[in-house]
């Protein structure tokens, strides 16, 4: 199963979601997917429709920058990290 990695931001909107999730996916999307049916509404966080991961969205797998497409090892480490900007 991958490890998947949340940023804190999306904990407290989500009831009941860690920062770390072990999923059983063979692709970001597929790990993406498995997310969604436990906390509906997570996909979109990350999404946008088509479907693809919206700009402020980064996800790295095994330390590689990683696309929706990259393939998932039952030990990788999936890392979402969501950009800030401030001013």
């Amino acid at each position: 199963m991958a490890d998947v990695h949340v940023p804190a931001t999306l904990v407290p909107l989500f009831q009941g979601l860690p920062r770390r999730v072990k999923v059983d996916a063979a692709t970001v999307a597929e790990a993406i997917d498995r997310l969604d049916e436990r906390w509906p509404g997570l996909r979109d966080r990350l999404c946008e429709p088509g479907p693809v991961l919206r700009r402020h969205i980064n996800v790295y797998v095994d330390r590689e920058r990683a696309a929706l497409d990259t393939q998932l090892d039952t030990r990788s480490r999936v890392d979402v990290i969501a950009a800030i900007s401030g001013g």
